[in-house]
């Protein structure tokens, strides 16, 4: 698998609606792709297994957290579907990740990458202390849920691309950063608070970037994911 690249969030109600929308990129073109909660939940395991089958690379993007063996129950059936990346939440607990490593490890020794979510693209400062009455700042937040997801031995997290560096710096260079929030510069936030572009996200230091109303929604989708790939991946 490339080690930077830009996901495509496939955030449609069906089956139907998600494979429109990859035919329409050219033959040979095959887009890495986010399938989220509404997709998943809505068409089961089978459009896993029928994007697959295209050639596409998967991030299945369903941030499980709940108690540790049931975590890892979960995990061991994910890795049947012969997904690319996984995720889970950082504030599931170190045990919590540690359980998902092992049920998504095949006996063969083979697994998907596995992630962990620190904080939402949509969560400030003021939501997280005042709703989730977490008292440490979003950065630092951030960074002790990275550290403890590297503890556990997972691959990387998911957090917004402006923390990417500092969890680089704590986590090392090999710790993989998943970044959404992605908005090209004349682009509106939309729901998200915690954004920034393509360009800006690579000289950050994001490793992978998600990307979807801003390709999904734009008239001509497939030129809006060239022109992401150009502006993240241009050196």
């Amino acid at each position: 698998m490339k080690n930077r690249d830009v996901i495509i969030a496939c955030d449609f109600a069906s089956r139907e609606a998600t494979l429109e929308f990859l035919d329409r990129f050219p033959e040979g073109r095959k887009p890495f792709v986010k399938i989220g909660m509404e997709l998943f939940y809505a068409e089961g395991p089978s459009i896993v297994r029928d994007i697959k089958a295209r050639g596409h690379r998967i991030f299945l993007d369903l941030k499980l957290h709940d108690i540790p063996n049931t975590v890892k129950k979960a995990m061991r059936v994910l890795s049947a579907l012969d997904v690319d990346m996984v995720n889970v939440h950082a504030a599931g607990t170190v045990a919590m990740m540690q359980a998902a490593l092992e049920g998504l490890t095949r006996p063969d020794g083979t697994r998907p990458l596995l992630i962990a979510v620190t904080q939402l693209t949509s969560t400030s400062q003021e939501v997280m202390q005042n709703e989730l009455l977490i008292g440490a700042t979003i950065n630092d937040t951030i960074v002790k849920y990275a550290q403890n997801a590297r503890e556990a031995g997972l691959d990387g997290v998911v957090c917004s691309p402006l923390e990417a560096g500092m969890v680089k710096e704590t986590c090392g260079k090999e710790f993989l950063t998943v970044t959404p929030g992605i908005r090209f510069a004349d682009a509106g936030k939309d729901d998200q608070v915690r954004i920034t572009t393509p360009a800006r996200a690579r000289e950050i230091g994001s490793d992978f970037i998600v990307v979807g109303r801003p390709i999904t929604a734009a008239p001509d989708p497939v030129a809006a994911y060239e022109r992401c790939v150009k502006e993240f991946l241009s050196f």
